[in-house]
């Protein structure tokens, strides 16, 4: 008798044969699977970033309308120092969306941030109260003595009178107009202050404390070391500078030839600058730790090395204007 033809195949109930799927095409099937299965999660997650860019433009509006409201000219210091806790807010939304947000908005939400911050800082000079002028001592006999003067014409409309020009602003925390000197504050003086250093040359300026903001204006070979700044820095038109801070927002605008060793929760911004480069923060000093704390910026979000350059728009080059300072090259003794 005759063995019956060998098949391929699996033995069916009822004595028949399905026929094997060759090893190929099921290594095929499961590959097409698995590729169904990335795209299906590629669009949930797109589902769920789109939802979550949308609920951060809505919130971001809401809180950035509230400040700008409470910082019209009519409104007093005290809608002021509610606008300033809303900034701040605000920097900690944009801080926690960063990482499902596209770059372009990011840039934006930063773009209003500084600007809402410049506003800030206008509204506080605005408010500082203005020493009186007064007589010095020597000269308040001979001029409750001497007869009263009918106060000279005004020349032109809306000429400010002699006593006007005689008053003067209390001054500002910070320093302006130094050259060679060795300058320093502390905790007491920068506590949530707005901080302006401008028109320093040759300055070594040690800031131990919490400021709430730092503006760094024209200044030449200086070096500068803060603490951490609770909200925003500004480097503007400073040249051969070395400045070493922590803070959540960082923009720089006309610097060259300068050296940024830094802690920024967002990304830094440079604006016509040239030769500026990075590295990551390491100035201390004792009493640093608590400075943290009241500045309430996340010491894990670190993005030092990640600069937006907006006169560089091109993604698949790296800009020509920042680099980062080689190991070997950096500062590490700050004293």
């Amino acid at each position: 008798m005759e063995a019956a033809p060998e098949r391929n195949g699996v033995s069916l109930a009822g004595g028949g044969f399905a026929p094997e799927v060759p090893e190929r095409l099921q290594q095929r099937e499961a590959e097409r699977k698995e590729e169904a299965g990335r795209r299906r999660r590629e669009k949930e997650s797109l589902a769920v970033r789109e939802e979550q860019s949308d609920y951060f433009a809505a919130a971001f509006a809401r809180e950035r309308a509230a400040a700008e409201a409470l910082l019209e000219p009519e409104r007093d210091a005290e809608a002021v120092s509610e606008a300033a806790r809303r900034l701040q807010e605000l920097q900690r939304l944009l801080t926690d969306s960063v990482r499902f947000l596209a770059p372009y908005e990011v840039r934006q939400a930063q773009a209003a941030l500084g600007r809402l911050q410049d506003a800030l800082a206008e509204r506080r000079l605005q408010l500082q109260p203005k020493k009186r002028f007064a007589f010095k001592k020597g000269l308040r006999k001979e001029a409750q003595e001497a007869p009263p003067q009918q106060p000279a014409p005004s020349t032109q409309e809306g000429q400010p009178s002699r006593a006007k020009e005689e008053e003067e602003e209390e001054p500002g925390c910070g320093f302006s107009r130094a050259e060679g000197m060795e300058l320093e504050m502390g905790p007491a003086e920068l506590l949530q202050r707005d901080v302006a250093l401008s028109q320093l040359s040759r300055c070594r300026v040690r800031l131990r404390g919490n400021p709430n903001t730092l503006s760094v204006r024209g200044c030449r070979d200086c070096t500068v070391l803060c603490g951490p700044v609770s909200t925003s820095v500004m480097v503007d038109g400073c040249d051969g500078c070395v400045v070493a801070l922590a803070c959540q927002q960082l923009r720089t605008h006309l610097a060259t030839r300068s050296s940024f060793y830094v802690q920024v929760t967002c990304r830094a911004m440079l604006e016509d600058c040239s030769e500026v480069r990075f590295a990551p923060y390491t100035w201390t000093y004792e009493g640093i730790d608590a400075d943290f704390e009241t500045s309430r910026l996340d010491r894990s979000r670190d993005n030092w090395n990640q600069v937006d350059d907006f006169n560089w728009l091109a993604r698949n080059e790296p800009s020509p204007n920042w680099s980062v300072i080689p190991e070997n090259e950096r500062i590490t003794d700050w004293d």
